[in-house]
């Protein structure tokens, strides 16, 4: 029976590790991260959740960024920075932009 439950109780707190997984939406939403005027996210309130996914979705966007900038003859910063302008401007109302001053406000 002691077994058992510490299997469950294992398997439960596993879950719940899965059941919290922060998503970028949600992440934004709470206020954890918002967008840079250098196309990448950042970090607000630093959780290790919202740290990892800001990892995580940087290193897609790095990615992506260095391709294009491949594709057209130009900069990965003239990329980035381009991408940063968009996402501010495509921010909703209410959630973390970053000023060119490095302060977070919201939108």
């Amino acid at each position: 029976m002691k077994i058992i439950r510490c299997t469950f109780i294992a398997l439960a707190l596993l879950l719940s590790g899965q059941v919290f997984a922060l998503d970028l939406d949600s992440a934004k939403g709470q206020g954890l991260v918002g967008e840079q005027p250098d196309g990448y996210l950042g970090v607000v309130k630093a959780t290790p959740e919202a740290v990892e996914l800001s990892s995580d979705i940087n290193q897609k966007r790095r990615d992506a960024y260095q391709r294009i900038a491949k594709q057209n003859g130009i900069t990965l910063e003239q990329v980035s920075t381009l991408a940063g302008q968009k996402a501010i401007e495509k921010t909703p109302s209410g959630q973390y932009v970053k000023t060119p001053t490095g302060q977070w406000v919201k939108k």
